[in-house]
């Protein structure tokens, strides 16, 4: 099992400027589709809470480059949990540019902090992480976040 969740992408035009290079915006949309693909496919409840009164603030990007990728790249955006607070995860996520040969070429690599939050948009407050995102965040976490457990 991999320790990180993937989604896979094709660049299309759309995402490129004039020259042909991937707008710089386009590498944090696909930090948020991997986040979202990641929360459908493996914590559906979580969804379900977002319809409730669960917000999920994101509240810093980044992403470093270190290669120029095209329209019709093949991509590998892989997500891994990196820390798990109370109250706050943050995510580190992986470009690679999948070759035809090979394990692929490490093009960026980007960071996303997220608060939890509850509560109507007056009154929202910082809530614990729900339980069952951090189970499906176990398996993409380092190991020394999966012996510590769930934070006190």
């Amino acid at each position: 099992m991999a320790d990180y969740f993937e989604y896979l992408h094709t660049v299309g035009f759309e995402e490129t400027n004039l020259v042909g290079n991937v707008y710089y915006v386009n590498y944090l949309r696909w930090q948020g589709r991997c986040r979202e693909l990641f929360l459908k496919q493996k914590a559906p409840a979580v969804l379900a809470d977002l319809q409730d009164d669960l917000k999920l603030f994101t509240l810093k990007v980044d992403c470093e480059f270190f290669a120029e990728i095209t329209a019709f790249d093949e991509l590998s955006v892989r997500m891994r949990l990196i820390e798990l607070a109370q109250t706050q995860l943050e995510f580190g996520f992986d470009y690679l540019r999948l070759d035809p040969v090979g394990p692929g070429t490490l093009i960026a690599r980007g960071r996303q902090r997220v608060a939890c939050m509850r509560g109507p948009n007056t009154r929202t407050v910082p809530a614990r992480v729900p339980g069952v995102l951090v189970d499906a965040l176990r398996p993409y976490a380092p190991a020394t976040l999966v012996e510590a457990g769930r934070p006190a």
